[in-house]
């Protein structure tokens, strides 16, 4: 069967990061986990304390480098570890856990300036939170355009407020999309973050986070599977009120739904999640990532389908 998707060079029905990376970059580019001694909006009592019920204690960045070494050595180590792989690889700087934005602008300097004179870097990627962008920290990472390519990573999960309540995410869906307006002027490049199998939320609530998501300005999106993990409030809720799991299977079928109703012009930086096995509670078939990108892939071409085919006129 011919893959009728244009943005593909190894029959992904869907626009791949790695596609993206070789068409722009033309070379192997691995984001390297960076821990930045941030902490979080809801974590630190800016709009709340505990976090998120779903992130660990690590803020969601089991594999970062130690904060106990220096950004660069974090960096160094880090590319290493790829390079056993691909020898010739270079690395993006990739701000993973907790709010990388929650800081003054000379902290925001002391991270993100030693990796705009690292030849060996070509671009960061900062996770971040909508109520952790100001006007002068996007007009500060604005002026970090003119020298590598920046990626803005949103940790939103739902567009729905009574499941971000539930998560005690601390901040509206309105207040997302008032930075979105802001960010679509800029050159830094947006990508969402969505979680399927939220407590509470049903098929049609998921299939519309993504389709909401996908009619807004950014340029990529992460798709990601709830993970219960040990040592957070949302193990403790499921520990007394147990919730519905989604299936392996379910999980597949709502994200070829979801790719087929995103823009073709999204590039899908993820479509599973990785966690540590010691700390995963459920769903234990999350810890097989092949075979829930492998069913992906079957479940499109099954279908003859791809990312937007909806949408096309």
């Amino acid at each position: 069967m011919i893959n009728p998707f244009p943005f593909s060079s190894d029959n992904k029905r869907y626009y791949t990061w790695n596609y993206y990376l070789r068409t722009q970059f033309h070379e192997k580019l691995i984001k390297i986990a960076l821990d930045g001694g941030f902490s979080c909006p809801n974590r630190d009592g800016t709009c709340g304390v505990g976090g998120c019920i779903f992130c660990s204690e690590q803020g969601s960045g089991e594999f970062t480098q130690s904060r106990t070494l220096d950004l660069i050595a974090q960096y160094e180590a880090g590319k290493q570890q790829y390079q056993a792989k691909w020898p010739k690889c270079r690395g993006i700087a990739y701000f993973q856990n907790f709010t990388n934005t929650h800081g003054s602008i000379a902290k925001l300097k002391e991270c993100f300036e030693p990796f705009l004179k690292l030849d060996d870097c070509a671009g960061i990627s900062i996770g971040t939170r909508a109520d952790a962008l100001d006007d002068a920290k996007i007009t500060y990472l604005q002026s970090l355009c003119e020298h590598k390519p920046v990626w803005i990573e949103l940790g939103l999960q739902s567009t729905y407020d009574e499941t971000a309540n539930l998560m005690n995410r601390g901040h509206s869906y309105q207040t997302f999309l008032n930075i979105i307006n802001k960010l679509k002027d800029t050159d830094l490049k947006v990508v969402v973050h969505l979680i399927n199998g939220l407590p509470g939320e049903t098929y049609e609530q998921m299939l519309n986070n993504a389709v909401r998501v996908g009619k807004l300005p950014i340029h990529g999106l992460k798709l990601h599977m709830l993970h219960i993990l040990k040592n957070t409030r949302l193990a403790e809720l499921y520990e007394q009120t147990p919730f519905p799991i989604m299936s392996r299977n379910a999980y597949i079928s709502l994200v070829v739904d979801q790719l087929e109703r995103i823009p073709s012009s999204i590039v899908i930086q993820r479509l599973t999640g990785d966690g540590r096995a010691c700390d995963l509670i459920a769903p234990v078939w999350t810890t097989d990532k092949k075979k829930v990108l492998n069913g992906i892939d079957q479940e499109l071409a099954r279908r003859n389908s791809w990312q937007g085919k909806y949408l096309q006129k």
